[in-house]
């Protein structure tokens, strides 16, 4: 069964382009022209992923995902916007997307970042009887930080830390490698499936609100950068 895409975007352009593409690809594309049909549509047939446009008319992209959010709905969700300040792809991550592409976008970049978030939502393979499967350890701690893998829960002492799906891949990948530096190709290629290039900020952006979430005052810093390489998780 191919895998279905809400598409809303109310740039006509855009909107047909990025559905014909998608279809190509072998998507089974709906695409909606603003918040209000896409809401409708999520709820009417609920899509394997949402690719939002931040600026619409009426209910925006981030009003869509916040709604969807409250409501407990999970499926990821890749926003669209023209906004390339920090704060504004924030805003997208408090709202509850998973992921975010800058305008004017590669559609190739479109594609990797659909499969990365539809890889990461789907259930794993069973393993083989007798054999137990390789980081499939349910609880992992480092650094103070402790998480259940199963539940999707996380606490940095008994402090539990609400987290996006991205953010909670990216804090397990640091706590398995508490201590190690992690340079960012192996961060992109373990977390989104695709090494978006130096001038890419996405991977400083979730670092960076993982830190607001993750620093208490008076507490230290746990998630550290190593300039010119990456990151690492280690309690100073």
């Amino acid at each position: 069964m191919p895998q279905t895409v809400l598409l809303a975007e109310d740039d006509r352009a855009i909107r047909h382009a990025l559905e014909r593409a998608l279809s190509l690809e072998g998507y089974e594309v709906t695409a909606v022209a603003d918040g209000v049909e896409a809401l409708a549509q999520a709820h009417r047939t609920p899509p394997d992923v949402l690719v939002l446009d931040v600026m619409m008319p009426g209910i925006d992209g981030l009003q869509v995902c916040r709604v969807l959010r409250a409501e407990g709905d999970r499926t990821p969700i890749l926003m669209l916007t023209a906004l390339v300040e920090t704060a504004d792809r924030i805003a997208g991550l408090d709202a509850g997307a998973d992921d975010y592409v800058v305008k004017p976008f590669d559609v190739e970049e479109v594609f990797a970042r659909l499969r990365a978030l539809l890889r990461r939502t789907s259930p794993p393979a069973p393993a083989e009887p007798g054999r137990e499967t390789p980081g499939s350890d349910r609880l992992v701690e480092a650094a103070g930080i402790r998480m259940d893998l199963q539940a999707r829960r996380a606490w940095r002492g008994t402090r539990e830390l609400e987290l996006t799906r991205t953010e909670f891949e990216l804090l397990e990948l640091l706590v398995r490698n508490g201590g190690i530096v992690l340079d960012h190709s192996t961060i992109y290629d373990r977390i989104w499936g695709y090494d978006f290039g130096p001038g890419s900020k996405n991977l400083a952006v979730y670092v960076g609100y993982l830190r607001r979430k993750l620093d208490e005052p008076g507490a230290p810093q746990l998630i550290h950068t190593v300039r010119g390489v990456g990151y690492v998780l280690r309690e100073d």
